[in-house]
């Protein structure tokens, strides 16, 4: 269990990236750095380690949730860092990093066992699936044992919803479909795994009303609000974050690419109350990661 004091940090980002291993390995050119970096508009997308992302977080009081992503079932490559590496690291820097795994669906059985090790023996909180990388509905019954194995040990699914910055832009989108990141397909899988908790990651454009809906009607379904600056929020997300969701929304940057900087400056400008932005930034995901009661 992370060891992270909660009076000592402001804010938990629960969507961060790292794209370079300790060995000086970065993710292969498939990823799409300089296209991903145009479309955020910060140029090239710096890439960060474990360590370098846990320094990053503490000078800025922050804890936060980091993963890589396996889609080698599309790019044939093998995730940098791999998952091995985001959580032995991050237990080293427990005090500000939770370590989440990213699993292809496709790996079948033998990903189904490397879940298992991650969760027994290098102590993952969670695992993060991007459906169009991946090329896979969510509701798709092959992903299912993956599903089962988080759901057994009470652990988190985060899924990628909605557009994505990855291949955005080049020829064909980079052949990544986007009907796989509807939201709606996460209500097959809240229904049948009404025990696991699931969180909706972005902004799920355009479908946010399918996710907000899904989000009500699903105990425990969450939504975190990264890979967008909140002043683009739509409306009716900004309506519901303070209200009827306002314990259900989680502060998330989608970091590289966003800063928690940048996304705090422009969640200032939003008409959310005071009282409800302590539970966005933090007591939301320190209750939902189980580092605070419920």
């Amino acid at each position: 269990m992370p060891s992270i004091d909660l009076t000592g940090i402001t804010a938990i980002d629960v969507h961060t990236h790292v794209h370079r291993s300790v060995r000086g390995d970065v993710q292969a050119a498939s990823d799409s750095r300089e296209d991903m970096g145009e479309y955020f508009g910060i140029g090239t997308m710096p890439r960060y380690t474990v360590p370098e992302l846990a320094d990053y977080y503490r000078q800025r009081g922050m804890a936060c949730v980091t993963f890589t992503v396996d889609s080698i079932s599309q790019t044939g490559e093998e995730p940098v860092p791999d998952n091995f590496e985001v959580a032995d690291l991050a237990a080293e820097d427990a005090d500000v990093v939770i370590p989440f795994a990213s699993i292809d669906p496709a790996r079948g059985a033998a990903g189904v066992r490397q879940a298992r090790r991650l969760i027994a023996d290098h102590g993952v909180r969670g695992f993060k699936f991007h459906p169009g990388t991946q090329a896979f509905y969510p509701n798709d019954r092959s992903a299912y044992p993956l599903y089962e194995v988080i759901a057994e040990h009470g652990l988190i699914a985060l899924f990628h919803t909605g557009q994505t910055g990855v291949g955005a832009g080049t020829r064909g989108g980079g052949g990544i479909r986007l009907k796989y990141s509807n939201p709606l397909y996460l209500d097959d899988v809240a229904a049948d795994f009404p025990d696991m908790d699931i969180i909706l990651a972005h902004p799920s454009f355009p479908w946010q009303d399918v996710a907000l809906s899904i989000a009500v009607h699903k105990p425990r379904v969450y939504i975190d609000l990264s890979g967008w600056s909140p002043k683009y929020f739509p409306p009716l997300l900004v309506q519901y974050a303070g209200s009827l969701l306002r314990h259900k929304v989680l502060f998330g940057t989608d970091f590289p690419v966003i800063t928690p900087e940048r996304w705090i400056r422009d969640f200032e400008g939003l008409a959310i109350k005071p009282e409800v932005r302590p539970l966005i930034m933090k007591d939301n995901a320190a209750r939902l990661l189980g580092l605070a009661p419920d």
